[in-house]
């Protein structure tokens, strides 16, 4: 009993080490915010829209597939993600949604927030997790080590 209580206790630590890192404080973002995601990994290619609206003390996350599908929900709280619906838990939408609260903060606001983070003109990183670079400041590429890559842009704008 007591073996199997520190093996649930070890995965919990790592399940909270494997965890996106958030900013110290809440950013400024633009809100509300509509976003074209397009998910390019191993050939393959899948797009959503993303909306981040403010909700009181939250800010909600939303992200469905182009039929209006929900692909992912999550309320962003006190600094903690909270689930939004009854969607199953989806660990890449969470680390996507954090990367680009990473990637959308505004650069005065970066040392603050982010103290790892590296910015040299338009690019950003959080070694060892994300790389951004920018086209313009809501038109970006946002890569994970080992994938995937988005390309990210305000909707309505075309992608190339």
């Amino acid at each position: 009993m007591l073996r199997l209580s520190a093996l649930a206790g070890l995965a919990l630590l790592g399940a909270c080490a494997s965890q996106a890192p958030l900013p110290a404080a809440e950013p400024t973002l633009p809100l509300p915010l509509q976003l074209h995601i397009e998910r390019q990994l191993a050939g393959q290619r899948q797009d959503w829209l993303l909306v981040i609206q403010r909700e009181g003390a939250a800010v909600r996350w939303s992200m469905m597939d182009p039929l209006g599908i929900p692909q992912a929900r999550q309320r962003l709280v006190d600094g903690h993600w909270q689930a939004d619906g009854l969607l199953p838990p989806n660990p890449e939408a969470r680390e996507l949604f954090a990367a680009l609260l990473f990637a959308l903060t505004p650069s005065a606001e970066l040392a603050h927030n982010y103290p790892a983070a590296r910015q040299d003109g338009g690019q950003r990183s959080l070694p060892p997790r994300w790389d951004i670079r920018y086209a313009q400041p809501l038109s970006f590429e946002l890569n994970l080590p080992q994938g995937p890559h988005y390309r990210v842009s305000p909707l309505g704008e075309p992608t190339p």
